[in-house]
């Protein structure tokens, strides 16, 4: 797992076309292509920080638009077997290094061409 907070490599992929809450509204080109891009993200996250698992989350109860979290699961990871624990827990989280996580985007960026 990053030394870092696991908030450095929580990852939101967005859907960029004309608005919909639910996957099951997207015509045929378009799920493919959100769900082709959720993949590449996810495959370009796994690359890069070696994670057990990753996660998908198409939630939604927040923000009415489609998204997915992608949430890579490691050894150390803090809920095994349950959910994420999005929001801090202990208030003892350490911060996420400014420049670390620069140099992680940037590599990412590399990874997705």
């Amino acid at each position: 797992m990053p030394s870092w907070s696991p908030r450095a490599w929580y990852t939101l992929v967005i859907w960029r076309g004309r608005h919909v809450v639910e996957p099951f509204e997207l015509t045929e080109p378009e799920a493919q292509s959100c769900w082709k891009a959720t993949l590449t993200v996810a495959k370009a996250l796994a690359t890069f920080y070696r994670p057990l698992k990753m996660n998908y989350e198409t939630l939604g109860n927040t923000v009415p638009h489609l998204h997915t979290h992608l949430l890579p699961r490691f050894v150390e990871d803090p809920a095994p077997r349950r959910p994420f624990p999005l929001l801090p827990q202990s208030g003892d989280e350490s911060q996420i290094d400014p420049a670390q996580l620069a140099s992680d985007a940037a590599a990412l960026r590399t990874l997705l061409g």
